[in-house]
């Protein structure tokens, strides 16, 4: 985003703002090298000039290792689920706040629809590594079913800066419901109907995935979706 003026006399160049003490930055070697996956990083992000390849996606073994970069939900467009049924995944941050000033989230993915558009919408659950957890999603302008998020005693809190923390995460459709779990316990729970509506969810049927908030390094294992 470079301003420019016009005018009789020349102008000297405006100082640079200070930057963000915790914007989003580039991530070197970017992009999505797990085969078959993809996606989107935030609209906000798109207007400030980063891009997919300004984060790193990537499978080494059975281990997804990610690192941001901009706010990004990834996907695979094979991994769709329908009816009833369980995503889960494990997530372990190395070493917390490693790449960020304060605590990230990261979590599951549900019922991803029009995904990569304008029209985008999906549903997601993420724990961060300080004890609290946010349930959001786009539809397609952002929303939050947990306000700014909460704290819960199942979700794991890192020792200190540096040190490793893992959540175990997984989102629930059974019936007429829709729940989220954190390390075993069933952090937060809602009905399709406050979901399934104008500007949420078009349907809890879809893709499903992960996401990650801006700057974070995470890896992820055990990433399964069973039917209930």
């Amino acid at each position: 985003m470079i301003a420019s003026s016009l005018g009789i006399r020349a102008q000297a160049p405006a100082p640079k703002a200070p930057a963000t003490p915790d914007g989003s930055r580039a991530v070197a070697g970017g992009g999505v090298s797990a085969p078959g996956w993809t996606g989107k990083i935030d609209p906000s992000e798109e207007k400030a000039g980063l891009t997919l390849d300004s984060a790193k996606f990537a499978l080494e073994g059975n281990v997804f290792k990610v690192t941001t970069g901009p706010a990004v939900t990834y996907w695979n467009p094979a991994n769709k689920a329908s009816g009833d049924y369980t995503v889960k995944a494990t997530f372990t941050e190395p070493k917390y706040m490693n790449v960020n000033t304060h605590p990230h989230p990261y979590g599951i993915m549900i019922a991803g629809n029009d995904l990569g558009t304008a029209e985008q919408s999906y549903f997601y659950c993420a724990p961060y590594g300080n004890g609290n957890f946010i349930v959001r999603g786009f539809g397609p302008a952002a929303f939050q079913m947990n306000g700014r998020g909460a704290a819960n005693p199942a979700v794991h809190k890192a020792a200190g800066v540096g040190e490793p923390v893992t959540q175990d995460v997984a989102i629930s459709v059974k019936g007429g419901r829709v729940e989220c779990s954190i390390n075993g316990t069933v952090v937060a729970g809602f009905d399709k109907p406050e979901l399934v509506t104008a500007g949420k969810l078009k349907s809890t049927d879809g893709i499903y995935g992960l996401r990650f908030a801006h700057n974070t390094e995470v890896q992820v294992t055990g990433f399964t979706m069973t039917k209930n």
